[in-house]
């Protein structure tokens, strides 16, 4: 059995701020080492269940947060960037199952640290007409490449989008917001013991592949802060404006997604405003 990880930071136990979550941060370093200890966490329960093989794609932000060196042995790291999928490199149809790790709400959710992939600079996307964030995206592509999503991890907020999206994937919340940057927080060691439990049990019996989905095609639709950057991204072939602020491009998910990560290039260099994810 092999597992896929996609470990983002915004939902990881005990972090509530940007000074957590952001490299130079006053709390990122002990940040960095909390998103390992979850990660190793869905590990231990991932080899509890059987699995063989486990790949960790370091999914936020820069993407070198979690150190080598404080991974679990049995897992292979993919780090640092660009990465042309982003969130969810090295996915491939091979993989039994994915996980996805300290996940987060997306815009406009009163969740901890929510937002879509950039922060204030994405006021807000849709797939096919629904509104989606990470969570949603990245599911549907994981699904498209034919690899089930089998648990995710995050504040109650982000478990709630999930099941919403797909009442099928398990759910740990290791915190509960109580604002966008306050929660209240699950112990550490409670936490844990949590997505190790859920992991080992979700995975004792492997989920069934995706079925083929429906529609071969979808439409993203992603609303900017910024006028400017849309009008930029109309100079990529297959975008076409919905208005002044907001684009669309139509083909598979897992193409979309690979594109969406061209456009948040595009956005961060005119932007001056990195992709957190």
């Amino acid at each position: 059995m092999r597992i896929y990880i996609s470990a983002d930071m915004e939902g990881v136990t005990g972090l509530v701020d940007a000074d957590d979550v952001q490299p130079g941060g006053r709390d990122y370093e002990r940040g960095r080492l909390m998103m390992a200890e979850d990660v190793n966490a869905a590990v231990r329960g991932a080899v509890a269940a059987g699995a063989t093989g486990i790949t960790v794609n370091d999914a936020h932000g820069p993407m070198r947060n979690i150190l080598p060196e404080s991974l679990h042995p049995v897992a292979r790291l993919i780090r640092g960037k660009p990465k042309q999928m982003g969130m969810l490199e090295g996915l491939a149809p091979e993989h039994d199952a994915a996980v996805f790790v300290g996940y987060h709400s997306r815009a406009g959710a009163l969740g901890v640290l929510s937002h879509s992939f950039m922060g204030h600079e994405i006021e807000d996307m849709w797939l096919d007409g629904r509104p989606v964030g990470e969570i949603g995206l990245a599911h549907t592509a994981a699904t498209a490449i034919g690899v089930p999503v089998a648990v995710l991890t995050g504040d109650d907020c982000a478990c709630a989008e999930m099941t919403e999206w797909d009442a099928s994937v398990t759910t740990v919340a290791v915190k509960y917001a109580r604002d966008r940057f306050s929660a209240d927080l699950r112990p550490s060691d409670e936490a844990r013991t949590a997505i190790e439990k859920a992991v080992a049990a979700r995975l004792s019996v492997p989920p069934k592949p995706p079925a083929a989905p429906a529609a071969a095609h979808s439409t993203l639709t992603v609303r900017w802060q910024s006028a400017s950057v849309a009008s930029t991204l109309l100079g990529i072939p297959g975008v076409s404006s919905a208005d002044a602020r907001t684009v669309q491009a139509e083909g598979t998910v897992p193409s979309l997604y690979r594109l969406f990560g061209v456009w948040m290039r595009v956005a961060a260099s005119l932007t001056n405003q990195h992709p957190y994810c």
